[in-house]
């Protein structure tokens, strides 16, 4: 097993983060197969792919017969046992479900070989605990990659209880090959970036539940006065509000209370406010 040698994959779940790391994929040279349960999220996966590559084209970051060559790689579909045949790497990108994670990967252990790299991309959930669904779980590592995946640099590689050296060794290889800086982290609740990142956005929606600041402005100060390429509000609305809330939820228990989730976020994901892909978060995306 080794980076080089990967030519074909499976990404398991056309979401936000499913059809970028598909993308990512696509352009390392990679054939690429988009599986989700919903056909509509399989061919609206394929079509923001698409407005992506057209939009570097536009742009000048991707020439037209790479963007054309990585669009040829991509296919997608809502039969698993086709989307996994013969792969030599899965992605899994689904909810943030522990049932369902572990149901996905005692399907794969029981259908693919110990030859085979399979990676999780969630940001938050024990990666110990997927694995040990997996026939094989040797072979199981994290690779949590960021929103938007075909522009944002890092990957978090977890190494899990179980991961073999050459499973996390791939992993950091094939992070590279997609263009990216991967950073070696060991299975822990947040991993590094979640659970740093976390701390800024809750506490940021607490100051603008006591009346601090406006959003726009509590974001400046980080994006002024510290640098950072967005702010945490502005963040926490692409990311979604339902997933940070549910980020927020498993670390209070797991690390502490200062990860309880403050009661303006609780409230606007019972209202349905998520943020960018429901329109109305911290900010109006509708506008």
């Amino acid at each position: 097993m080794n980076a080089a040698s990967i030519q074909t994959a499976a990404v398991l779940g056309a979401g936000t983060m499913g059809h970028g790391i598909a993308q990512v994929l696509a352009m390392a040279g990679i054939t690429t197969r988009l599986f989700d349960i919903a056909g509509e999220v399989v061919e609206a996966g394929i079509g923001k792919v698409a407005a992506n590559l057209d939009k570097g084209v536009a742009r000048g970051k991707v020439t037209e017969e790479d963007a054309t060559a990585a669009k040829a790689r991509l296919s997608g579909g809502t039969d698993l046992e086709a989307a996994i045949q013969g792969v030599d790497l899965v992605v899994e990108a689904v909810p943030e479900r522990m049932d369902l994670k572990q149901s996905l990967f005692r399907q794969l252990g029981d259908a693919l070989g110990p030859e085979v790299l399979l990676a999780t991309n969630t940001s938050s959930l024990p990666i110990t605990a997927i694995a040990s669904a997996a026939k094989h779980p040797e072979r199981v590592t994290g690779m949590h990659f960021f929103n938007p995946v075909h522009i944002m640099k890092l990957v978090e590689v977890v190494r899990t209880a179980t991961s073999s050296d050459e499973a996390v060794e791939t992993s950091m290889e094939l992070a590279r090959r997609m263009g990216k800086e991967p950073i070696l982290v060991k299975d822990s609740p947040g991993f590094a970036s979640s659970r740093l990142g976390l701390v800024i956005g809750l506490e940021a929606i607490r100051m603008l539940e006591s009346g601090v600041a406006s959003a726009e402005d509590i974001d400046k100060a980080m994006t002024l006065g510290y640098g950072f390429p967005m702010g945490p509000l502005k963040l926490t609305d692409l990311v979604g509000l339902d997933v940070r809330l549910s980020i927020a939820e498993y670390l209070s228990q797991e690390v502490g209370e200062h990860f309880t989730p403050p009661a303006l976020l609780s409230e606007m994901v019972a209202r349905g406010e998520l943020g960018k892909k429901s329109g109305k978060g911290f900010y109006d995306w509708n506008a």
